[in-house]
């Protein structure tokens, strides 16, 4: 049986999990919070357990993918990230959560820069932006289903929907290993010859070898490319500014906002309604980004970049110091919709700029980095919260993000001093 394209394979994939994750994590607070009963600072030890592991083992995954397979990788990381929903969602208890948390976090560290990768180099990297987006929209429409099935699904139980979320990832992975094929993935070789008697210890030396390589070259593109440098730096900023809105986000609507009281929508159906009618604007902005950016160049990406992080800041802004449901609401779908459009654009930008050979782990660093302005920035926003309020945390996350504007500045000056065709020249490794 002939196997489907590695662009029909990425579809299905980014469809697939955008599904599961909201059947996940639309219900996810509201499980911990009332089942589980966490209070405010447990809540914060789960993310940060979760930031932590990722933080730790991002690179060294993405050091395998790159090293191995990208296939292999992708499917360790769903098999990880659904065991650990099943073992969060049968057991509401905080130790037990956090352990789901660091297996999720390993999980999802396998799955990370590895897909973004491995579609990079099946279709080229003259058309992999068309293809983010592309994917975006699909996810955009799936994740509006797993919505309404969380919601469905919490109704008859709050754990429900996480254990099956977890269970249909184990599925997803299963499907991956009879789907998903790589022939452009060219695995590093080594040339000596080996006697038979000691293949098996070469075989391991050579490994952490390759491995020991792959991480130098990503470290040299890192260190000698400042537009690299400036790509991590802004993966930072960011993982500062998202902490703050997700850890307090639901926080600000319940406990500041609140919610309107119209039948009997109870939370978990109001915040269905949120994260479908959020969904539903950013399938619309996704085709209009997908007919309007011309995403071969680099300039344009960051240009784009830009402009959705200069509306996130004011959106943010007036999330936090809104005085009617209404308002409060038209700014946070507003947030969501931009942070929507930033990933495939972001993801773009940066495999354009990176050689193939490093390409997952320099993507790992990206995340890596992330998961870093998480666990540092994020406690600092949850004292404010505590301390002066929630609407003052907030703030603080949009404030936060500001330096990515002066980046983004900074990456589309080094862009214009390139020449034209330069600028989808991806950063290579050192030889």
């Amino acid at each position: 049986m002939r196997s489907p394209s590695p662009y029909r394979v990425y579809l299905i994939l980014s469809g697939a999990m955008s599904l599961l994750f909201a059947l996940i994590f639309t219900i996810m607070a509201v499980y911990r919070v009332q089942a589980a009963g966490l209070n405010p600072l447990q809540l914060v030890l789960v993310g940060t357990a979760l930031e932590v592991t990722y933080f730790c083992f991002n690179v060294p995954t993405g050091v395998v993918a790159d090293t191995y397979s990208r296939k292999l990788s992708v499917v360790i990381g769903m098999l990880l990230f659904g065991a650990g929903c099943v073992l969060e969602g049968s057991f509401p208890i905080f130790g037990v959560i956090i352990l789901a948390q660091l297996i999720e976090g390993f999980g999802y560290t396998f799955m990370e820069g590895a897909l973004e990768a491995w579609i990079t180099d099946e279709v080229g990297e003259a058309n992999v932006g068309a293809v983010f987006l592309r994917g975006s929209q699909v996810a955009n429409i799936t994740g509006l289903v797993g919505i309404g099935a969380s919601v469905a699904l919490a109704s008859i139980g709050l754990a429900l929907p996480i254990i099956v979320g977890g269970v249909l990832f184990l599925v997803l992975a299963i499907w991956l290993m009879l789907a998903m094929t790589e022939p452009a993935f060219v695995r590093p070789a080594r040339s000596e010859r080996e006697s038979l008697e000691g293949k098996m210890a070469a075989s391991v030396r050579n490994s952490l070898h390759d491995m020991a390589d792959t991480l130098r070259q990503s470290a040299h593109v890192v260190r000698h490319r400042p537009l690299a440098l400036t790509i991590l730096a802004i993966a930072g900023v960011w993982g500062g500014f998202t902490e703050g809105l997700d850890r307090l986000g639901e926080a600000h609507f319940i406990q500041v906002i609140g919610l309107p009281r119209i039948g009997n929508f109870d939370t978990v159906v109001w915040f269905g309604i949120i994260a479908a009618g959020g969904m539903l604007l950013t399938i619309g902005a996704s085709e209009l980004a997908r007919r309007r950016l011309a995403l071969e160049q680099s300039a344009v990406a960051v240009k784009a970049l830009f402009a959705f992080n200069t509306v996130l800041i004011v959106s943010m802004f007036v999330f936090a110091l809104a005085g009617s449901f209404a308002l409060a609401l038209g700014a946070f779908w507003v947030v969501s919709v931009m942070r929507s459009l930033q990933y495939p654009v972001y993801s773009t930008w940066l495999n354009q700029n990176v050689d193939s050979r490093v390409r997952a782990t320099v993507l790992s660093l990206s995340g890596q980095t992330d998961a870093l302005g998480q666990f540092t920035v994020g406690p600092g926003i949850g004292v404010l919260g505590t301390v002066y309020g929630l609407r003052v945390a907030l703030s603080a996350a949009a404030g936060a993000l500001s330096p990515a504007l002066l980046l983004y500045g900074y990456a589309l000056r080094m862009h214009r001093s390139e020449p034209v065709a330069a600028q989808t020249h991806p950063v290579t490794a050192e030889p």
